[in-house]
């Protein structure tokens, strides 16, 4: 069960029946300590609820839940982006509650955009949806409209590599203002920790637009950067592949490019190809059953929007809560993700 909880890449090589793989390392990798730690967090913290239901039952409807990927439901920043999993998890139940806004071709700002993040976990940050929005619109105005499909991509490329983009920015801001690669400092994962969030000005961004450095140089910096990482990072042969298409690259370029390649939507694993990205039957059947309700329930409303659409397919009930958000998902008055918690299972 918790092999599932790892990327592709990685459970292909960290095997938990391998003996070759030291039990630290496949722990480490695995972050099987994290959940058992976060698991019995919540048991003492809800105990009175939880116990109930009996302990044995709560850990599997804890763990069943992280590999349906339901855990990150309505759970502080903290919690989302600890791991890669839950990282992943979490692009993909965004993706799976408002699905419906994308298929509608409404467009949407930055602003609304993190308002619906801040529905599925409260304390989202808005830098990070900033970001995301930057990939998109580039050195246009940020509060400009954006299609669902632009922003969900650039969205999963910002959020599940957010170290790694900090760092080659860093590396970029050196490179653009004419250091030599051999006195550029690879930042370490460390390194970027301890650093506040890297924000370019209006003047830096329009520098890295126009000017951009030279690609073999960058590869360079990322390949020793790649080397040292601990966080998650790009396969480094689709980071070649964008990086060997032009003379001169910008940051934003370098995104955009990784936000394009399909072989880091299949890293990532958690949406499909944008062609499909929309294409749901099982959830399309119940929208459309759910319309049919709607449509002879006396005083319904008419209202045609896609928002307005996607609240009332949320406040269709699941057949099935995990114990482990029942409590928080009685006290959100949204219930906004609980169409997402049947799809899945």
């Amino acid at each position: 069960m918790l092999m599932s909880t790892l990327p592709a890449e990685k459970t292909s090589r960290m095997n938990r029946f391998n003996s070759t793989v030291p039990v630290e390392e496949y722990l480490a990798d695995s972050n099987v300590l994290f959940y058992l730690s976060d698991a019995v967090t919540q048991l003492l913290e809800h105990k009175e609820e939880y116990t109930q239901f009996g302990v044995i039952r709560y850990f599997a409807e804890y763990f069943s839940s992280v590999k349906n990927s339901n855990h990150v439901l309505f759970r502080e920043y903290n919690y989302i982006k600890a791991t890669p999993h839950n990282r992943a998890s979490f692009i993909r139940v965004f993706w799976r509650c408002y699905r419906q806004i994308g298929k509608s071709g409404d467009l949407l700002s930055m602003l609304e955009y993190r308002s619906l993040l801040q529905l599925l976990c409260p304390d989202f940050p808005a830098e990070t949806v900033q970001s995301a929005a930057r990939i998109v619109l580039m050195d246009d105005a940020i509060d400009c409209l954006m299609s669902f499909s632009d922003f969900l991509y650039a969205f999963q490329l910002q959020f599940y590599y957010q170290e790694f983009l900090d760092s080659v920015l860093v590396i970029y801001q050196d490179l653009l203002s004419g250091k030599s690669p051999n006195t550029v400092i690879v930042p370490t994962s460390t390194s970027i920790e301890q650093l506040p969030p890297v924000a370019a000005d209006e003047n830096d961004k329009e520098e890295q637009q126009q000017d951009g450095v030279e690609p073999s140089t960058l590869a360079q910096c990322i390949d020793a950067l790649c080397d040292r990482f601990k966080h998650s990072h790009p396969p480094r042969s689709s980071i070649r592949e964008v990086l060997g298409q032009t003379d001169k690259v910008s940051y934003y370029d370098f995104l955009i490019g990784l936000v394009k390649h399909e072989t880091i939507n299949q890293t990532v694993g958690a949406l499909p190809s944008k062609a499909e990205l929309l294409i749901d039957p099982e959830m399309d059947q119940e929208l459309d059953k759910l319309i049919a309700q709607i449509s002879v329930s006396p005083g319904s409303n008419s209202s045609g929007s896609a928002v307005g659409g996607l609240k009332e397919v949320q406040r269709k009930a699941s057949p099935r809560r995990n114990i482990h958000h029942r409590r928080k998902m009685e006290v959100e008055s949204d219930g906004s993700t609980e169409e997402t918690d049947s799809s899945e299972n």
